[in-house]
């Protein structure tokens, strides 16, 4: 088999977006010839004192191997990134540009733009999870179009959710960051007159633990306290259990390189509510999901409200909803072009 080594930060067996889909991808790779050798890197994003020790690690590579480093640490490595690329050929694997992030402050946005940039400009190649991630690099970026490759997540198939009906089950899945935007759907349901409702919230509490605490207090004061259930995270059986009883899918992110677990909803025919930020738009068929502006919890109140209560829009959007399945990407088409890509840079 051709050898690949894949570098990425921390744990590979975090249940995030981003690392569900190094995984998986690693895993079509070895279906299509490639095996991939996994360093471990520190994680360097939110600890620069480690960045000696990650260089290290990636001197330690040896030359004339192809290298992928997923960008949560290459963002930050452009010298790491320069000596790569001068030994062998260097791909970038980019889910979301860094400064996207979130909560940054400008001058923390402005630094990791250019660290970013100096990290990518040495790589052979750069994949990417959605075309809106694949224009920002060029865009923003000044990355070439001809070194971009768009290799979208796939999604498994899924058995058809059931839902509860009443009372009505929202659903959003995503780490307790800022980024997800809980906040603006906790202010939202505030609004919402319609109260025969329960919402889960499923996701790590850990990634932010400030964030997760407030949104805790906000739950506890919330007018639908009651309603209101924080799941933690989840293994895949009961993420499976939850998805089955879904009626809506929310995720009220400020921004997102794909959304996943958007695809995931519609493989299992749960219809969404998400927001026009980042791939998004890119992600969703525009009638299996209804966007609204990100930070506008007036409008996804408006939305949420006019699901929940005219069931003729509701079935119209879910049978949307179940008509995607059947053309949602497969992870064995996003193998094979990930695959296409090394075979090219020998």
């Amino acid at each position: 088999m051709k050898r690949l080594v894949f570098a990425l930060p921390g744990d590979p067996e975090t249940r995030t977006g981003g690392y569900l889909y190094d995984k998986r991808l690693l895993a079509e790779l070895g279906s299509c010839g490639w095996r991939s050798e996994l360093i471990r890197l520190p994680e360097v994003l939110t600890d620069s004192e480690r960045v000696p020790e990650a260089n290290r690690r990636l001197a330690a590579v040896p030359a004339d191997l192809p290298i992928m480093v997923d960008g949560l640490a290459l963002g930050v490595l452009p010298e790491a990134a320069t000596a790569l690329a001068a030994r062998g050929p260097l791909i970038a694997l980019v889910h979301h540009p860094l400064a996207e992030e979130t909560g940054l402050t400008v001058e923390d946005a402005t630094r990791l733009r250019d660290l970013e940039r100096a990290a990518l400009r040495p790589a052979h190649a750069i994949v990417v999870t959605s075309p809106a991630t694949a224009r920002s690099l060029v865009g923003t970026y000044g990355v070439e179009p001809s070194r971009i490759t768009v290799a979208v997540p796939g999604v498994d198939p899924a058995p058809l959710a059931t839902g509860t009906g009443r009372p009505f089950t929202l659903l959003s899945v995503g780490s307790l960051t800022r980024r997800k935007g809980h906040a603006v759907l906790l202010q939202a349901l505030e609004a919402v007159a319609f109260t025969d409702f329960r919402v889960i919230l499923a996701g790590s509490p850990h990634r932010d633990p400030a964030e997760a605490e407030r949104l805790r207090r906000l739950a506890a004061t919330h007018p639908h306290a009651e309603r209101i259930n924080f799941a933690g995270e989840v293994e895949s059986v009961t993420l499976a259990q939850l998805y089955r009883a879904a009626d809506l899918f929310v995720l009220p992110s400020f921004h997102e390189g794909y959304g996943m677990v958007l695809t995931e909803s519609l493989a299992r025919g749960v219809p969404v509510v998400a927001t026009t930020a980042g791939a998004i738009p890119d992600t969703l068929p525009p009638d299996a999901a209804r966007l609204v502006p990100p930070g506008d919890p007036v409008a996804l109140a408006e939305t949420l409200q006019h699901l929940m209560t005219d069931d003729e829009a509701y079935e119209a959007l879910k049978d949307a909803a179940q008509a995607a399945r059947e053309h949602l990407p497969s992870w064995g088409e996003t193998g094979r072009r990930v695959a296409a890509l090394l075979e090219c840079l020998g």
